[in-house]
């Protein structure tokens, strides 16, 4: 029998607060995406609202995106076929340069 696994959207949270949204097939998935030091200090360097997204201090988490977060992820999926990751927040300014 051959087993496929759909795509999960994780969602990261900093302070409690969600701020983007990834699909991956496993949670270890997501935090791998997340444990790579580019995309923390990516995350560290954007801003919302004129404050960072997250700082040293700041405790961040994976956990399930809810229903809501989900279809705000296939929506800018959809919208644009090349993304993975979807922000959550409003950022100050867009940066062209992808976390990964």
């Amino acid at each position: 029998m051959s087993e496929t696994f759909s795509r999960s959207v994780f969602v990261v949270e900093a302070d409690r607060q969600p701020i983007l949204a990834i699909a991956a097939k496993k949670h270890f998935e997501a935090e791998a995406f997340f444990a790579d030091e580019r995309v923390q200090a990516k995350l560290k360097s954007l801003h919302s609202s004129g404050k960072p997204l997250c700082d040293d201090c700041s405790i961040l988490r994976i956990r399930l995106a809810h229903a809501d977060e989900r279809a705000r992820y296939d929506d800018a999926r959809n919208a644009t076929r090349d993304r993975r990751v979807v922000f959550l927040v409003n950022l100050d300014e867009v940066d062209p340069t992808p976390l990964l």
